[in-house]
């Protein structure tokens, strides 16, 4: 068993009844945390509910010897994310980590996507983070005993996968959510990161490379135990970021996939030009291309016919 690094504390994490939330709640109940395991059951895109993801890691963590209670929550739900934040402070006298796993997929291209997939999606990854981070910065701002750690799950597809556009903006609007949270809540000893994981999970068996095994009943997420994909390799860099050894890092995004943890830049002017006023226009189209606009590239994929470099 590894050393007790959260003894004591109470971690809420939601989305953990399945993939990269699961392996973070039981790890944090190993590390000695009591442990809210929140998830309401539901298919990868939203429907349904059961409450046997979230009870299977409560058994699974008290197995081990760990403490833990479920909750079945829709976190987007304003009224059920409050209940989940006082359920830690009824069972457990206090609040310490706030992990915001829970999402949903809704994969459409940009034309084809409609206002309830575009709005689903949003609801629950950036409404749902919301709401369980309101409630839980109220108790923190309210305590200030500090210690207190709170991580937003984004994703690299925040940097503009193709065909989710809901998630990609959800997921780099987390990004600005976590950063913010780090600025507002630092002076009631809070810290604030975003974590970009990499991972095999249901989420990725319906990409375009996993989709022809999950229809052959094989998909890759139920065969990576122990390798390079298996969701549990998030867990042990998020819960380093819950400890008190990382009272100094906040306000960051962190990359987490196989075994490696990439710290990310954040985004920094690369150039700039200048004119004495408002810029005449067309002394604008002759400096332009050759100077900030100089070698750009267009993005991957296919380009449009005729397109050419400035």
């Amino acid at each position: 068993m590894p050393a007790q690094h959260l003894a004591g504390k109470t971690a809420i994490v939601t989305g953990a009844g399945r993939g990269i939330g699961r392996g973070i709640a039981e790890l944090m109940g190993q590390l000695g945390a009591n442990v809210i395991v929140a998830d309401f059951g539901g298919s990868v895109e939203g429907t349904g509910v059961s409450s046997g993801p979230a009870d299977e890691v409560v058994e699974a963590i008290r197995a081990a010897g760990g403490t833990a209670s479920a909750n079945y929550a829709d976190v987007s739900d304003h009224k059920q994310a409050e209940a989940l934040i006082k359920q830690a402070l009824d069972e457990y006298g206090g609040l310490d980590i706030l992990v915001n796993v829970a999402g949903i997929l809704r994969e459409r291209m940009i034309f084809n996507m409609s206002e309830q997939e575009w709005d689903d999606v949003i609801r629950v990854h950036l409404k749902g983070t919301y709401n369980t981070s309101h409630f839980a910065s109220i108790h923190w701002r309210t305590e200030r005993k500090g210690g207190y750690r709170l991580i937003s799950f984004s994703s690299g597809a925040a940097f503009g996968s193709a065909g989710q556009p809901n998630y990609a903006a959800a997921k780099a609007g987390l990004i600005g959510f976590a950063k913010s949270c780090a600025n507002a809540l630092g002076r009631y000893g809070v810290t604030s990161n975003a974590i970009l994981p990499g991972a095999a999970t249901r989420m990725t068996d319906r990409g375009l490379r996993n989709q022809l095994a999950t229809r052959e009943g094989d998909p890759e997420s139920d065969r990576v135990e122990g390798t390079s994909r298996d969701p549990a390799n998030v867990a042990p860099m998020v819960s380093w970021l819950c400890s008190d050894d990382a009272a100094h890092v906040t306000g960051r995004a962190f990359g987490v996939r196989g075994f490696e943890v990439v710290l990310y830049h954040d985004y920094v002017p690369e150039r700039q030009i200048f004119w004495n006023a408002k810029w005449p226009i067309d002394k604008l189209f002759e400096v332009a291309p050759t100077s900030i606009f100089a070698g750009l590239e267009g993005p991957s994929g296919d380009r449009p016919a005729g397109a050419t470099n400035a």
